[in-house]
């Protein structure tokens, strides 16, 4: 069944950083009624896929998982991925992944999402942290991500990257483009063989999520636009996408996933 709401993310700012490239500002207060039911739309297509999985069991599937690293950063973590995830499926990305791991009840993967947008593909990287962590800031997590996707694409990465992107390509439940399927698959063997490559060759988004401590700041556009300005003037990438999240709290997407 559609869902019909009013796009929960219409206040995000779009900055254009030249050459296609782009800044993602993306404020969230409060988790409203368009917003759950925005999570709730495509919540399944993110977890599973076209798994056909009742919407109460994929919101249970991940409340146990987050139950089980209650406090811990990989729960921050954990939350961060999904609205950064809910944000790009939101503007017209196309997951060519599951957010659930496929060995085990985790959410790890080679890349945190692999997408596909007006015949270009797209890599995915999230970073996160607490407002309470000293010198945290939207331009350090980003830089963070960036630099994984770097070390990953360059065979820093304690595994192939490559290879766990094609296994869940090839998941029926994904619905992958057949030439990312086949462009994956020829990355993930040149990586076995010990080719690597250069993050200046890729289409990347580097995403960060700062929570706050149930204090609501709305995010200084003016500073943080000219600190990623500056920032991505000395990265290399084919394009850029970069996405900043500040959320008002862990606790409202808790209370979120607690209700059927």
């Amino acid at each position: 069944m559609t869902v019909a709401y009013i796009n929960p993310f219409k206040s995000a700012h779009v900055l254009q950083l030249g050459n296609s490239n782009e800044l993602h500002i993306v404020d969230i207060e409060d988790i409203d009624d368009d917003l759950k039911q925005c999570f709730d739309a495509k919540f399944i297509k993110i977890c599973e896929g076209n798994s056909g999985t009742d919407l109460s069991l994929v919101k249970l599937r991940l409340r146990n998982f987050l139950g089980s690293k209650r406090g811990t950063t990989t729960e921050l973590g954990a939350i961060a991925e999904f609205i950064v995830h809910q944000y790009l499926n939101e503007i017209g990305f196309e997951p060519q992944f599951l957010y659930f791991n496929l060995e085990e009840q985790s959410i790890k993967k080679g890349f945190d999402g692999y997408y596909f947008l007006n015949g270009e593909e797209w890599i995915f990287e999230s970073k996160s942290g607490s407002i309470t962590t000293q010198t945290i800031s939207h331009p350090a997590k980003i830089r963070e991500a960036y630099s994984d996707l770097k070390d990953k694409v360059a065979g820093k990465a304690n595994n192939n990257p490559w290879q766990n992107a094609y296994q869940h390509a090839s998941q029926i439940d994904v619905g992958a483009v057949t030439t990312v399927r086949q462009n994956i698959k020829a990355l993930s063997d040149q990586y076995l063989k010990g080719v690597y490559y250069d993050v200046k060759d890729f289409n990347i988004i580097p995403g960060s999520t700062i929570f706050l401590d149930g204090a609501w700041v709305a995010s200084d556009l003016v500073n943080l636009e000219s600190q990623v300005k500056t920032l991505v003037e000395a990265l290399d990438f084919k394009r850029i996408k970069v996405i900043c999240v500040t959320k008002k709290s862990l606790q409202a997407f808790l209370t979120y996933l607690s209700v059927s």
